[in-house]
């Protein structure tokens, strides 16, 4: 008799007079890290590190609110326009990496041109690489929720989730649903990989000297793998069943279709030679 795997982790880290949740708790250290990281970065360049403070500002309010209109327009604006107000009401879950993707997109094209006077791509080529690990780290919080799991599977490795979460949460016996794919560890561990490739990208070869080249690869290496993934996983809206490919998937072809020009193009165009600090420059390859 195969032996699957029984998820009983509890979503909620503390729950006592306040409650914090793994998803908000991985939410925040991917961010945390990834200031970081960005800093590091702009030091190694030798760049103006008080860009950071409004960058960071510009990605966090834009994939928030890109995230919550994405889920609304692309899964459920037949509710939601009926009942704008409940749009506000972000508490109560739905959130599309898709409309994340495209908040940040338009934030950092206004980022551009009020703070850094730089084209996109050069901000981009240097976000994307902590963001592989921030998608991580979310994707892991969505395991912690038992939630955007796949389809059942009789693999060894296949999960047992609580479907009834808030009821469980509120002291009822917990319902699991059927061994079914871990999708969130699926993409995580995918996100992990791209994660080390733009490390390797920008640290080793000197990428970003080729602008387009890391968010060609990122676009690519995300959205490839959300696309993959999407055939074994649940779908998110009824209206999805009668779908060839699923809303997500559709989503992430043009991604894919953009990545894959950036990184032609860049490949194309001739090294533009950054001046790096002396301290910490790198062996030119």
């Amino acid at each position: 008799m195969t032996d699957f795997i029984t998820w009983t982790a509890s979503p909620a880290l503390y729950d006592g007079f306040i409650q914090i949740r793994w998803y908000g708790l991985f939410f925040a250290i991917g961010f945390i890290v990834g200031y970081s990281m960005m800093d590091r970065m702009f030091r190694h360049e030798q760049l103006n590190v008080k860009w950071l403070d409004s960058l960071f500002v510009y990605v966090v309010v834009a994939m928030v609110i890109g995230a919550r209109l994405g889920h609304c327009l692309f899964y459920e604006w037949d509710v939601y326009s009926q009942h704008p107000i409940e749009i506000l009401k972000i508490w109560k879950g739905g959130l599309a990496s898709h409309g994340g993707a495209i908040g940040i997109l338009i934030a950092i094209w206004i980022y551009s041109r009020r703070v850094t006077h730089r084209s996109m791509l050069f901000t981009l080529d240097r976000l994307v690489v902590p963001v592989a690990l921030v998608a991580a780290f979310i994707r892991t919080g969505n395991l912690m929720n038992h939630e955007i799991y796949g389809h059942e599977t009789s693999l060894p490795w296949g999960f047992r989730f609580v479907e009834n979460l808030p009821q469980w949460m509120a002291g009822a016996e917990p319902i699991f649903t059927a061994p079914s794919h871990p999708t969130q560890i699926y993409e995580a561990l995918c996100y992990l990989l791209l994660f080390g490739l733009l490390l390797y990208l920008y640290w080793r070869r000197n990428a970003e000297e080729r602008e387009g080249l890391i968010f060609g690869t990122f676009l690519i290496g995300t959205f490839l793998s959300r696309f993959l993934i999407e055939f074994i996983k649940n779908d998110q809206v009824a209206f999805e069943a009668s779908m060839t490919l699923n809303m997500g998937q559709w989503l992430s072809i043009p991604f894919v279709i953009a990545g894959v020009w950036l990184v032609v193009r860049a490949m194309q165009r001739p090294r533009v030679p950054i001046k790096y600090a002396p301290a910490k420059a790198k062996a030119k390859r």
